[in-house]
């Protein structure tokens, strides 16, 4: 029970990477408040565990300190807070070619979403006596791709984030780290590789095959967990060695 005691506040519950972190933190004794955007994506987060599914929009303010105050409410603190939220589309693309709205919709979900989630939830960690933050980051952050400029740029500031806020909190005793996943075999990613050669080509720079959920639910239990209390202001890379090519 690595987390035992412990209170986490995952959004982006019910995707494929997100599912499998509440799960993760609910086997290692942690109370998990799951939220989405949508209660029933975060309900199918929390099916066969103890977790909790909340409404959320990492977007809007108000409902990230809603949700936040819930958790508070049911559980009495709040120690692991895991930004989940995100993803890239296939509205993505070089500069030159890539929208404004797609722009600032990237920008607003991965970016701003885990601004926000952190704005409200390191006072309540704070409070706590410290904890960890776990932000998501990509392997565009890392490493060059073609048509992903948007996304780059977003995840690029989450890594950029995550150090700054690592150095700002240290002395509350708050660590904050980030998971870099490579391509991750969740059902929408599975959807955008069929018939996509260029996504196929990236997929096939993997030295060890495709990052599975699991992978990613693992480190963020390292990272939630004592086992990493000298760990701070890190880009944890879990991309099946794609970084290094």
């Amino acid at each position: 029970m690595r987390l035992n005691g412990r209170v986490a506040f995952v959004t982006g519950a019910g995707g494929g990477i997100g599912q499998q972190i509440c799960r993760r933190f609910v086997a290692e004794g942690a109370s998990v408040l799951a939220a989405d955007l949508t209660l029933d994506a975060a309900q199918s987060a929390t099916n066969g565990t103890a977790a909790l599914p909340v409404q959320c929009d990492v977007t809007a303010a108000s409902s990230v300190s809603a949700a936040l105050e819930r958790a508070v409410c049911e559980y009495g603190r709040v120690d692991i807070l895991c930004n989940v939220a995100g993803g890239s589309t296939a509205a993505d693309g070089p500069v030159t070619d890539a929208s404004d709205d797609e722009f600032w919709r990237a920008i607003r979900l991965d970016l701003y979403g885990t601004f926000t989630v952190c704005k409200y939830g390191l006072p309540h960690l704070i409070r706590a006596g410290g904890g960890s933050v776990i932000n998501m980051a990509s392997m565009v952050a890392l490493t060059p791709v073609l048509g992903k400029d948007c996304y780059t740029a977003a995840k690029g500031g989450v890594v950029a984030l995550t150090r700054s806020m690592a150095l700002e909190f240290a002395s509350h005793r708050v660590r904050v780290n980030a998971i870099a996943p490579g391509i991750t075999r969740t059902p929408r990613i599975e959807g955008f590789l069929v018939g996509n050669e260029s996504m196929q080509r990236i997929a096939d720079r993997h030295l060890l095959g495709l990052v599975d959920p699991m992978d990613i639910a693992h480190m963020a239990v390292y990272l939630a967990s004592d086992e990493s209390r000298s760990v701070t202001g890190q880009v944890m890379a879990v991309d099946s060695g794609i970084t290094m090519r």
